[in-house]
């Protein structure tokens, strides 16, 4: 018996010394520093937007389809339904919900790059506004950080006006996905879409459109700026169908989040790229950025880099119901003025040199 004790209380005495010794391991490890989790938060916001964007309707898609074929097929067939009913929806205003602008994420997602929004002027909320926002890059990080979030203080910056940004109308057949955008403040960029937000829903709206598109994306390199927008006149046409002021933004940096795989006009994979994206209304792109775990490893989410998105000046437009191509031809050129003005003030006050210059194809 005594030994069975003495054996007993030497194994408690190891064990207890065990644990002691975990515990000083365990408190000499280094505890995360607040800048340390500050960049792991940011990383993550990253990460979820970047997901979001690019899985969230392929993988609700293939979901749904899926469940078709299990015990719960009746959630797929409801789901269809409803989206049939509510087929319209994105083209009439869609369904924002205002609290998703103020979450903290957003926060974080413009403290990684990080993402501003410079005034230059001031917008009344007597009138509507057509906001160009060049150029696209290859995601339109700083597009949708300052016009749908509200991490950069747009209504502050612009009080009483309303911001919004349009996107591929194939967006929105995309089930989840399209209930997504429209959660955030999204609309397609269609011609019906675009009328109803300058024509029924009052004044103060400003409906931002990315006017070099898919097309744009395939130029989108760090160190050269080339805009497609000499021939892309609709929205000037929609402009003065609704008497809505033309106001240039550009974000400088945009095209610095990426490395991508430029091919040349005329090679055979530029013209696949060109095909695809007339049928499918995007462009796609051979591109890679940082990885997850080391900024030096290569990965699909954008390099840190500062973004800084500019404001101009608006150029007041009439209200013309059917404008003539004269018309549109010159508040286009009023338009591209403009721009270009809003460039060559701010370029090297963010990271250009004198020397650069806008390409505008």
């Amino acid at each position: 018996m005594k030994t069975i004790i003495a054996a007993c209380s030497q194994n408690l005495s190891g064990s207890r010394a065990s644990i002691q010794t975990a515990l000083r391991t365990l408190l000499a490890v280094p505890w995360p520093s607040q800048r340390d989790v500050r960049s792991a938060l940011q990383l993550l916001a990253v990460l979820q937007w970047v997901l979001s964007f690019l899985l969230l309707g392929t993988v609700s898609l293939l979901l749904l389809i899926y469940l078709l074929f299990t015990s719960l097929w009746l959630v797929p067939v409801l789901y269809l339904a409803w989206i049939i009913f509510d087929w319209d929806t994105p083209e009439k205003g869609g369904r924002r919900l205002p609290c998703l602008r103020r979450w903290t994420v957003w926060k974080h997602f413009r403290d990684y790059f990080p993402v501003k929004l410079v005034k230059t002027h001031d917008l009344s909320p007597n009138h509507n506004y057509i906001i160009g926002s060049h150029p696209h890059g290859i995601l339109c990080v700083g597009a949708f950080c300052n016009f749908i979030t509200g991490s950069t203080g747009f209504e502050e910056l612009f009080p009483g006006i309303r911001s919004c940004l349009t996107t591929l109308a194939g967006n929105f057949r995309l089930p989840v996905f399209r209930e997504y955008l429209m959660s955030g403040g999204l609309f397609p960029v269609t011609r019906r879409a675009i009328g109803y937000l300058l024509s029924q829903k009052g004044t103060g709206n400003a409906v931002a459109i990315v006017i070099g598109g898919a097309a744009e994306s395939l130029s989108c390199r760090p160190g050269l700026t080339t805009l497609i927008l000499k021939n892309r006149k609709g929205f000037v046409r929609m402009a003065l169908r609704h008497g809505a002021f033309l106001v240039p933004s550009f974000s400088f940096g945009e095209n610095d989040l990426f490395r991508q795989v430029v091919f040349e006009e005329g090679s055979w994979m530029r013209s696949i790229q060109r095909r695809f994206q007339k049928m499918m209304g995007f462009a796609p792109c051979l591109f890679y950025g940082r990885g997850l775990t080391s900024g030096r490893s290569r990965g699909f989410l954008p390099y840190a880099r500062p973004i800084t998105t500019v404001v101009g000046e608006p150029v007041a437009v009439p209200k013309v119901e059917n404008p003539s191509r004269e018309l549109v031809d010159r508040y286009h050129e009023l338009y591209i003025r403009a721009l270009l003005k809003l460039f060559d003030e701010n370029k090297t006050k963010y990271g250009l040199s004198e020397a650069d210059e806008l390409h505008i194809l």
